[in-house]
């Protein structure tokens, strides 16, 4: 079976990681992937994540983050353009996710940016998707 939404299955799998309260989860890698462990490491979401290499397959390895009680620090992930509906927005339409607490990750003429980047350079593009 071929995937059809390489984003939404990493999405899936750190969702399904965080119910089960793992330390860690593995995806298979590509730059959006990579690019999107960076912004979520960059907004605290997770620990960390690190490119492995098994053979031919690189896999990203994303350490996931948990409070001191053991809640996770991501509390939703939500998939918004889809291989079967795209999602666009221009730089003055960039969503506020619950209430400038979440984040908005953006496909853009200058990459893959956070909606407060967005705002500051003044870009539009594809919303991927929501953290909260």
């Amino acid at each position: 079976m071929t995937m059809t939404d390489p984003i939404a299955d990493m999405l899936t799998r750190i969702r399904n990681g965080l119910q089960a309260r793992l330390p860690v989860v593995e995806v298979p890698s590509s730059k959006i992937k990579k690019k999107l462990a960076e912004i979520l490491l960059k907004e605290k979401y997770i620990a960390d994540y690190k490119l492995s290499e098994e053979g031919s397959h690189k896999k990203l390895r994303i350490y996931l983050k948990y409070t001191p009680d053991g809640r996770p620090v991501i509390s939703g992930l939500k998939r918004v353009s889809k291989p079967g509906l795209r999602v666009y927005v221009g730089k003055d339409k960039i969503p506020r996710v619950q209430n400038g607490l979440g984040t908005a990750i953006l496909s853009t003429s200058k990459g893959i940016l956070q909606d407060k980047l967005c705002r500051k350079e003044g870009v539009g593009g594809e919303v991927l998707c929501y953290i909260w």
